[in-house]
């Protein structure tokens, strides 16, 4: 069984064809997938999903580009939808200092009342960090009990053992079958598969053949492949492990 860590099939891109999307994962044995909200509206549709599938689950929170809506009355809505049985993680949440359209101080502290909020309800954390590597493991550091996943992992080698060796794991998307990927392939060698995640973070990132269309998680298991493929590993074996590190991370059953 494969598992797609960090979706967003709740967006507008699948309102076509989303149901047969899901009718076809168990045909390319996909079996798990997490739905992870960007903003209140994205995440609450998460949690739609999760209700209505009983392979999805859900994240809820707000993307550093939703940073500047991050107050009080939002994190007791996320506090909420939280309590819900399905809801497995506060996220996307996190620090992108690549356009920078929030402006740095503001992503930091909406990062950090997020890391509060998953702190104080024992949920993990799905992370977001683009150009920011300092800043947001400054705010990991202040909240040693949280643990998490850092998603579509652009850092390096030294960044991805140092989160590993305090219990982190970090996820991989399409973009590790790039031909230009080498820093991902680099960290896909370097640090135990026990800690490695599998994620199209659709409809975003493709994998090869497919780049620059729309993804889904029906393109899991060709990131697995490469994945298996760099680990000297079956892709089965692949798909099993990374299924399994998802369900501890999220305490799925």
């Amino acid at each position: 069984m494969f598992t797609d860590s960090h979706a967003h099939l709740d967006d507008r891109r699948f309102s076509e064809d989303r149901e047969l999307i899901f009718e076809e994962l168990l045909h390319k044995k996909v079996g798990l997938i997490l739905n992870i909200g960007c903003d209140l509206a994205s995440s609450e549709r998460s949690v739609e999903l999760a209700e209505k599938y009983p392979f999805v689950y859900a994240a809820v929170g707000s993307h550093p580009d939703d940073a500047d809506h991050v107050n009080g009355k939002l994190i007791d809505r996320y506090r909420a939808l939280a309590s819900h049985e399905k809801v497995v993680a506060i996220g996307e949440i996190g620090l992108d200092y690549h356009y920078e359209d929030v402006p740095r101080s503001i992503q930091i502290n909406a990062f950090e009342e997020q890391v509060e909020l998953a702190e104080a309800l024992d949920l993990p954390v799905i992370v977001h960090m683009r150009e920011a590597t300092e800043d947001a493991l400054a705010v990991v550091r202040r909240h040693p009990k949280v643990k998490g996943v850092f998603h579509c992992f652009s850092g390096s080698v030294e960044t991805a053992k140092w989160l590993v060796e305090r219990g982190w794991y970090v996820g991989f998307t399409g973009v590790v079958t790039f031909k230009n990927a080498r820093r991902a392939v680099e960290v896909v060698e370097q640090i135990p598969i026990e800690h490695i995640l599998t994620e199209t973070d659709c409809p975003y990132m493709a994998p090869e053949p497919h780049r620059g269309k729309r993804c889904d998680s029906r393109f899991i298991p060709l990131i697995a492949e490469k994945i298996a493929q760099i680990k000297q590993l079956s892709v089965e074996d692949v798909g099993r492990i990374t299924t399994e590190n998802t369900k501890r991370l999220f305490r799925i059953p």
